[in-house]
This record gives C-alpha cells, sequence and structure tokens, in this order.
C-alpha cells in the first residue's frame, strides 16, 4: 500500500512511499530511508535533528539520489539509502559538482539519450529534474550552462523558449562532433577531472596520518587538486561501481604498495588501463627491503619516511606535475 506525502528530502513534491519506506519522488528519485530519520522527519522541529539541513545542503542530497538512480530511473535498480551518516557527510563536507562537473553531467546526459533513442532530442526541458540530475542549484544555472556549451561548439543548440514557471525549453538538441568526442572520452575515463585519487591500505594508523597530515594537504596546496580515497565517499551503491567512476574521472592515481594490498594494486591497474597516470609510492624500509610486485618494481615510485615528510613532499609534487603536464 502506497501513501502520499511530502518529499522530506526536496520538501517541493508530493511522492509515493511504501510500507517499506520506499519514497518515489519525480525530483529526487527513488531512494529508502532508515526508519528513524522517517521518524524524525515528521515530528516537528523539535525532533528535527538529523533533518536539520540548509536548502543547499538538500539540493546536494537531492543530487546524490538522483544521480544513483539515473536521470530516467529504471525499475528494479537498487534505490539510494537515506541514513544518518550521509547527513552527516552533507552536514560536514557535502558540496554541489563544480561548473565543469555539471557540465559533465549534462553532456552524459545528452549523449545517453541520443545514443539509447537515435534521435536528437526535442525538446530538452530544464527543469527540476535536469537540474538536480547535472547538480546545478537552480534551473536558471542549468540553463545558462547549456547556453555556454552551445558557445563553446559543445553542443548544438536551437530555439529555446520559457514556460510560464520559468523553466526553459531547448529544441533540436545534439551534440557536436566535438561534444561527442568529449562524451566518448568521458566514458573511456579520458576525460580529466580536477581531482586525484589515492589507493592504498586502510587502518594502518601511520599511513593514514600521513596521508591525511602530509600528501593530501600538499596536492592541495602546491597543485590545487583534491586527492580524494573511497573513505571520503559517501554515495550509497555498489562501491567497487563507485569507486570505478572515482577512477575514470580523476586527473591521477596514487597507488601505496607498502602493504602489498591487492585492492591498491587492482586500482592502480584499472587506472593504468584507462591511460590515467599512476604514481606509485611506499613505505622507504618497505621498499628497500622487500620492493614491490615485479609488475610494478620498474614503474617510478616514491619511497616515503616520516623521518623526511619534506623531501617526499618534493618528490611527489614534481612528479604529479611532469604526470599530468603541470608546469612548474
Amino acid at each position: 500500500m502506497n501513501n502520499i506525502e511530502k518529499c522530506p528530502v526536496c520538501k517541493d513534491t508530493p511522492c509515493k512511499v511504501s510500507e517499506e519506506l520506499l519514497f518515489e519522488c519525480d525530483i529526487c528519485g527513488p531512494y529508502t530511508m532508515d526508519p528513524l530519520l522517517y521518524w524524525q522527519a515528521h515530528a516537528g522541529d523539535n525532533h528535527a535533528g538529523l533533518w536539520e539541513l540548509t536548502p543547499i545542503q538538500r539540493k546536494i542530497l537531492s543530487h546524490r539520489i538522483r544521480k544513483k538512480s539515473g536521470y530516467r530511473p529504471m525499475v528494479g535498480n537498487d534505490p539510494f539509502q537515506v541514513t544518518p551518516e550521509v547527513l552527516e557527510s552533507i552536514r560536514s563536507d557535502g558540496r554541489l559538482p563544480s561548473p565543469a562537473e555539471q557540465a559533465a553531467n549534462l553532456i552524459r546526459l545528452i549523449g545517453d539519450e541520443i545514443s539509447q533513442s537515435g534521435e536528437i532530442i526535442d525538446p530538452l526541458h530544464i527543469d527540476a529534474v535536469l537540474q538536480t540530475f547535472i547538480g546545478s542549484s537552480s534551473k536558471a544555472l542549468a540553463k545558462q550552462l547549456i547556453e555556454e556549451l552551445g558557445r563553446k561548439n559543445i553542443v548544438m543548440v536551437s530555439t529555446h523558449t520559457s514556460n510560464s514557471d520559468g523553466t526553459a525549453v531547448f529544441y533540436a538538441i545534439n551534440l557536436t562532433l566535438d561534444g561527442w568526442e568529449r562524451y566518448e572520452a568521458e566514458k573511456r575515463g579520458k576525460f580529466k577531472g580536477n581531482y586525484g585519487f589515492i589507493a592504498m591500505q586502510f587502518g594502518d594508523v601511520e599511513l593514514d596520518s600521513f596521508v591525511q597530515d602530509v600528501i593530501k594537504p600538499t596536492v592541495k596546496k602546491d597543485i590545487g587538486y583534491e586527492l580524494v580515497d573511497m573513505r571520503d565517499v559517501s554515495e550509497a551503491g555498489i562501491i567497487d561501481n563507485i569507486m570505478r567512476v572515482r577512477i575514470r574521472g580523476a586527473a591521477f592515481v596514487i597507488a601505496d604498495l607498502t602493504h602489498d594490498n591487492r585492492g591498491a594494486y587492482w586500482e592502480a591497474g584499472y587506472a593504468e588501463g584507462l591511460g590515467k597516470p599512476v604514481i606509485y609510492i611506499c613505505e622507504k624500509k618497505k621498499f628497500e627491503k622487500k620492493k614491490t610486485h615485479f609488475d610494478t618494481n620498474h614503474c617510478t615510485t616514491v619511497p616515503w619516511s616520516r623521518n623526511d615528510d619534506e623531501g617526499f613532499r618534493r618528490k611527489l609534487i614534481a612528479t604529479i606535475r611532469r604526470s599530468i603536464d603541470l608546469s612548474p
């Protein structure tokens, strides 16, 4: 049995809610919810607790839900799971995609739609669903984004009109040849994002502190790139698929082989297969004594030691700069 309730995430639209707490929101997409959160969503301000989200934080959550389900959700797919941990991660460090990431999402949407139908898109509504999928904070900004992609000769933009609710409607939308090349590059993992990915073994106190206190701040300060690992990902879904997406979008990958972690080797190999620059690092004493697997021991490796953080910083940044063609 389904009830009709206002969506507790976007607060903009009624949605169907099943007894299993499966929500079907036209804007956010399908998602499930922790029973405690459901109770708090209906208990009023005195018990709102975990639902104390700003409007922009609600947009971030809505985007994550819609991004997992897709622009056109498929029946039977595992829905996004809204949990207290997801809400806490959004409150602590959640953000909407950057304009460049939004553009990539929009190009992917247009390419997927045309690839599946074999027809140009006519019309394309820049409505709340599209805005939520690409991660824009407003329909107006989403409209400006597609216009900018048109000016850059990535999207073929024909005429457009506006509905009474302010929704822009574009006609005869297609990708240009440059747009299709970018779409295919992104699908193959050739498109470079503005972040790096680090593959490593978790749970080692020394390595964890080294990554948090030295490696991540160094990469951010010296070349302006965020460095993420799978602990930074608060998306729901199959972890292997999320990891693949992260690596495909990364500008480079750092793989720590100190523990001969099989996952780190696999992730480095996946990145190598995509043609991503992979920088190998390893604790100095381990590297000098046992090296790494013979498939990698001939690759450039930057040894690290907590006795020489500054020396490691210099070598790592120089290696990354060479790998991704950044001038010093």
